[in-house]
């Protein structure tokens, strides 16, 4: 089975991260895998996006077009991608950036008040992490073990004061 994943948002919300985290599951429970980042020349504010494949045979193209899951965190990324999902799959959209509600209804969609949450908890930077959180909740695609797994292995040793915030957001999501 493969399983395609588009995250979305601007520069500096952390999508390429939150990929980065994914691609480490699936290498760490021997699935092939892919991960393609693409962002504007702009960096931070600018558009970001990354596509993730996992799947149980070889990948023939990283590009992910049509994913099966959608992580939105901003509202040009979800006007930009949310009708490219396919039928059947699953949309997980930041609904403090995001006003609109989808009126698709052969794909179920997720709200969750991410940044919102992460301020609250006082984890700046820490929406895309409940996001993923979400994600693996509702789709169970890894186990909670294998990502804060691979949390530790994506948060480089500069910054390893941060894993236990990303726990934190991570928990966020898996509660929400």
């Amino acid at each position: 089975m493969t399983t395609e994943i588009l995250l979305a948002g601007f520069g500096g919300q952390g999508v390429l991260f939150a990929g980065k985290i994914l691609a480490y599951c699936g290498l760490m429970d021997n699935r092939e895998l892919s991960w393609l980042p693409s962002y504007g020349p702009e960096m931070r504010g600018g558009t970001a996006n990354c596509s993730v494949c996992i799947s149980d045979k070889p990948i023939g193209s990283p590009l992910v077009l049509a994913p099966d899951i959608l992580v939105a965190m901003n509202q040009p990324s979800y006007d930009k991608f949310i009708s490219t999902v396919k039928p059947g799959g699953t949309a997980f959209i930041d609904s403090t950036l995001i006003d609109s509600e989808c009126s698709r209804n052969d794909i179920s969609c997720f709200y969750i008040p991410s940044s919102q949450l992460a301020e609250e908890n006082n984890l700046k930077g820490g929406s895309n992490i409940i996001l993923l959180g979400k994600l693996i909740k509702e789709t169970g695609i890894f186990s909670p073990e294998t990502v804060k797994k691979a949390v530790e292995k994506v948060v480089p040793s500069s910054k390893a004061h941060l894993i236990a915030n990303n726990f934190r957001a991570f928990e966020l999501g898996l509660d929400s």
